[in-house]
């Protein structure tokens, strides 16, 4: 019989993303609880920020032609805090200024405190020249009134959440949370705390998978359902994929997207809607299926997922961590890839893109995980990234490689 072709990523994700239409759902929530989240909607500036020009140091506000030259000496009229307001300066007059207040009526400048000197009678000596608009921040560096500060599909990490409180927004337009129905396939697994490591039945494994799985998703914001482990038979699988369909808008599993005897994922999508395995040129993570489970009006997305966990963990963050986040709008989801040096040899070439386990070291450069294979979780505890090396590429020590960072795909 012969083999079908694997599908490159380049090809793979395409498609995928082609099927992730946005969900339709979208939520208020306070800016407070908006990290992560995705905007729904443009945020835009009702206001300047800031909203008046203002010190950007303790100091001095004075008019700069006072002070040409070194040495000026003015009279201190007036103290203006953070929160309060100035009246007019006329020539020969300073106020005292501190950061984040308004310039007053009539000042072009600031000088710092430690470029004066305070005299008696409440005046003050400037002791450096004062150039026009030193130290002054002005209204509307930062945001100005009527400006898009924010764009729909934005994923929002604590700096765009200030950046909305700055312009007095408390509450966020969001996408809708997907809704997720996680479980794994497979006899051989068991439960961590179900039974002592000593007790473990011959050819028995603890699920590492499950707990990887809904960490991942609930940083994305998904809303995850986790329906455990489904026995390896057919009716079963059946049962969970059609009871998970009707309130979940994707059914994620680990393990049965083989075509062995006991890969019951397959005949079993198959039989409630349409299923598409395919087989990947990645390594690790060759069997990766994509398809839709059937229900009143429409159909709930399903991703299978390999049981080895590396591969599943690889395939999620290149394949599941994209389609979650375009069901919540976000355009971008591709990750930065880094140059870097490899402090490594790898002599033996693959006909699949390989993402190797590796980490960054003292010298700036990557070490790689001795032991690559799919099954060895500790690599990716170890490393903390990969590098993506494309298909039939060796490399020796010294060459530049591409690097993704964990933390950009788990951020």
């Amino acid at each position: 019989m012969t083999r079908p072709a694997l599908l490159s990523l380049d090809d793979a994700l395409p498609q995928l993303l082609a099927q992730a239409q946005v969900l339709t759902g979208v939520q208020s929530v306070s800016t407070f609880e908006a990290d992560g989240r995705v905007l729904a909607q443009d945020v835009v500036a009702a206001l300047q920020v800031p909203p008046q020009d203002n010190s950007s140091m303790d100091g001095y506000a004075l008019r700069a032609t006072d002070c040409a030259q070194a040495g000026a000496v003015l009279r201190v009229t007036q103290r203006i805090p953070a929160g309060t307001y100035g009246t007019q300066l006329h020539a020969g007059e300073a106020a005292r200024i501190f950061t984040g207040a308004p310039i007053p009526p009539g000042a072009d400048a600031v000088v710092m405190q430690e470029d004066c000197e305070a005299l008696e009678g409440e005046h003050v000596k400037v002791n450096k020249a004062v150039p026009a608009g030193q130290w002054v921040r002005r209204s509307g560096e930062d945001v100005t009134r009527g400006a898009t500060v924010l764009t729909q599909g934005t994923r929002l990490t604590p700096a765009e959440l200030g950046l909305a409180a700055s312009i007095g927004l408390a509450q966020l337009q969001v996408s809708a949370r997907p809704r997720v129905a996680l479980f794994s396939t497979g006899d051989e697994l068991v439960m961590p705390g179900d039974v002592a490591p000593e007790a473990m039945p011959a050819g028995a494994i603890y699920n590492s998978n499950r707990f990887f799985l809904r960490a991942m998703l609930q940083r994305l914001g998904c809303e995850v359902t986790d329906l455990g482990i489904v026995p390896d038979k057919r009716d079963a699988t059946i049962a969970a994929l059609r009871d998970a369909a009707l309130h979940h808008d994707l059914i994620l599993t680990s393990g049965g997207v083989s075509v062995g005897e006991e890969d019951h994922i397959k005949p079993a999508v198959e039989s409630l809607g349409e299923l598409k395995l395919w087989q990947l040129a990645i390594k690790p993570g060759k069997p990766f299926a994509y398809g839709k489970v059937n229900r009143d009006g429409d159909a709930c997305h399903f991703m299978g997922l390999p049981g080895n966990p590396v591969s599943s963990f690889v395939t999620f963050l290149l394949l599941v961590r994209p389609f979650v986040l375009a069901l919540q709008g976000v355009t971008q989801t591709d990750v930065k890839r880094t140059e870097m040096t490899a402090h490594f040899d790898w002599p033996r070439a693959d006909k699949r893109r390989e993402f190797l386990r590796v980490k960054r070291n003292a010298q700036g450069g990557l070490d790689l995980f001795p032991n690559q294979s799919s099954g060895v979780l500790t690599s990716a505890v170890w490393g903390d990234g990969v590098v993506d090396n494309p298909a039939g590429q060796t490399i020796s020590k010294g060459d530049t490689v591409r690097f993704i960072s964990f933390a950009e795909w788990l951020a």
